[in-house]
């Protein structure tokens, strides 16, 4: 049986004992001068095919904090793209610094650094990224998606993230409480930008209660005013009285303080990394009888709605057709996860890996 390792073990190491210890091919450094660019790229798992995933920016207290970000991610990349029947592998690239630094010379330089791995990494957008800049970026190398519509892109995946995300926490739903009809049920979400944002609307037009909670003031009064959820402070969204929480921000927020906080039966949201370390964290989600829907899997509609521009031909109700498969996907991980009596994120990542070395058995690493 695979075996899920302490991700603080792995923390502890060099920067090559979590290399090794992650499973990564290739981790790669640039640094720009001029332009002030600083960018870390990781590639995870290439047997699927080319490396492909978003790029992330933000200003990290440190380089450290950088690297374990994008060597958790492009991981989390690789096992999205295999549970869901994609032939593309895992990668992730992060910018260190402030958004405000982004200029058209700056993501023009990260095109070229994208552009000198020969493919084996394809861009994407992500936190703080958007398809504006893609276009930036698509100056200098043709490794990149999420390019506007009027381009013959995909334009902003962040919708069928969300749809994706709606299936699968009604899966999980279906598993907790016997249906997946949501009407009435009290859902927390944490963080409502765009992905956050499209999922309340999925709600709120279920007749779910919705509660949100977000670092952005002007956004919550927004989405609250739009829809007619309740705000609540970013701190004491763990502590209210709820059947689902749904992490929609950064990751990690499933973590030894915040578990014996939360009283739901369900987490089911868009954010990445959701479980601090998998190994402890899922097991405490098991004894606890908490539901927990896989981030990689329900969080996958972006991937996938990329991976069809990637392929050409961009249809989007084909893409969202494919995204509907998370709900049964999502709904056999908790199956064998009530049956073997493990974490449902150790049963998607053992689905993940079957998938991986049983093409491994015929196909190299791009």
């Amino acid at each position: 049986m695979l075996e899920i390792k302490s991700e603080e073990k792995v923390r502890e190491g060099s920067i090559y004992g979590q290399i090794t210890s992650l499973g990564h091919e290739q981790l790669v450094m640039c640094y720009d001068e001029p332009t002030g660019l600083k960018t870390i790229i990781a590639i995870h798992n290439t047997v699927l095919g080319p490396a492909l995933g978003g790029t992330r920016m933000w200003n990290y207290a440190s380089e450290e904090e950088a690297i374990t970000d994008v060597l958790r991610l492009s991981r989390g990349m690789t096992f999205k793209a295999a549970i869901s029947g994609l032939n593309i592998g895992g990668g992730k690239a992060v910018l260190i610094g402030d958004p405000k630094l982004k200029n058209e010379a700056y993501l023009r330089r990260f095109g070229r650094f994208i552009n000198s791995l020969g493919g084996r990494y394809i861009t994407a957008e992500d936190v703080n990224m958007k398809t504006s800049d893609m276009e930036y970026i698509a100056m200098e190398t043709k490794y990149v998606t999420g390019l506007p519509e009027v381009r013959g892109g995909g334009g902003d995946p962040s919708p069928v993230t969300a749809y994706g995300t709606y299936l699968g926490m009604k899966a999980a739903a279906k598993k907790a409480f016997g249906s997946d009809n949501l009407s009435g049920k009290k859902i927390a979400v944490q963080g409502i930008g765009q992905v956050g944002k499209y999922l309340v609307g999925y709600l709120v037009k279920e007749n779910a209660q919705v509660f949100i909670t977000d670092i952005f003031e002007d956004r919550l009064k927004q989405v609250s005013k739009e829809t007619g959820a309740t705000v609540v402070d970013p701190n004491a969204i763990y502590d209210i009285d709820m059947d689902i929480y749904a992490p929609c921000a950064l990751g990690a927020t499933v973590n030894d303080q915040t578990i014996d906080r939360l009283k739901c039966k369900v987490i089911a949201g868009g954010a990445n990394n959701q479980l601090q370390d998998e190994a402890v964290h899922g097991k405490l989600l098991l004894e606890k009888g908490i539901i927990y829907a896989p981030d990689f899997l329900i969080n996958a509609g972006g991937l996938i709605n990329v991976y069809a521009e990637y392929l050409g031909g961009y249809n989007r109700e084909n893409t969202y057709k494919h995204a509907e498969k998370i709900y049964d996907i999502c709904t056999a991980i908790l199956e064998k996860s009530e049956k073997e009596n493990i974490p449902s994120q150790q049963a998607a990542i053992e689905m993940a890996w079957n998938r991986i070395e049983s093409i491994g058995k015929v196909k190299l690493p791009y």
